[in-house]
């Protein structure tokens, strides 16, 4: 049987009244002296913080609120030639607002298609802190791929998927959360746990990135 999928946010995007628009973070490989990517973090139009913004969203408006997040981002990295450079735009998505990954990727392959941005060359990014239906994530994760976008986990280590999600599905990238990379030069449970976590991801092919870099002592101590 052949269920029909109705979503207004996923057929227009609208739905979310309080006008959007993204800062873009670099991420930077040091290794290679180069940005591997943007991340795309909301901002509201006049100013307002990502947590004011986050708090609008509701059961009602989290699917177009994720759809506009999606859109919002592949064209503002457009307009400023973020793609010029070779390197990757980061999008998070909510995965409890994409109902079938089919359906509802189709404003983003149009966005995508209409400013020109490469396909591969896009990073969709969930955190694990949200309690997730496995075989949804899944779903979203290997019809994603499949489609030629990239794949990630962000804040590994400190949610909820953890081992038993990379497992069953091995992301392009893997962030480590930061609470794992603060004052790493001088915990050595912190080292140990990195350390092994580095070498596993390594392992399965995946690319590992550490968020919340800050200071010259933890930043050494990841290079070395």
């Amino acid at each position: 049987m052949t269920a029909k999928i109705s979503c207004s946010g996923c057929r227009d995007g609208a739905g979310f009244d309080l006008p959007i628009t993204m800062a873009f973070q670099p991420i930077l490989d040091c290794g290679a002296g180069t940005v591997f990517a943007h991340e795309a973090l909301v901002r509201g139009a006049a100013g307002e913080g990502a947590g004011l913004v986050l708090a609008q969203v509701s059961e009602a408006n989290r699917y177009a609120f994720d759809q506009q997040c999606r859109v919002r981002a592949i064209e503002q990295a457009a307009a400023l030639g973020l793609a010029a450079d070779g390197a990757n735009l980061s999008i998070n998505f909510l995965p409890n607002a994409v109902y079938e990954p089919r359906a509802c990727i189709r404003l983003t392959l149009a966005a995508a298609m209409r400013t020109g941005f490469p396909i591969n060359r896009i990073i969709f990014e969930f955190t694990e802190v949200e309690r997730l239906d496995t075989d949804h994530i899944l779903n979203i994760l290997r019809t994603y791929r499949a489609m030629g976008f990239q794949t990630a986990i962000d804040d590994f280590g400190a949610g909820y998927a953890g081992l038993g999600l990379l497992s069953k599905f091995q992301p392009d990238i893997v962030k480590l959360d930061m609470d794992l990379i603060r004052d790493i030069d001088t915990s050595t449970v912190k080292q140990a746990i990195v350390g092994s976590t580095l070498r596993m991801l390594r392992d399965l092919g995946v690319t590992p990135l550490c968020e919340g870099v800050e200071t010259l002592g933890e930043y050494e101590f990841l290079r070395g």
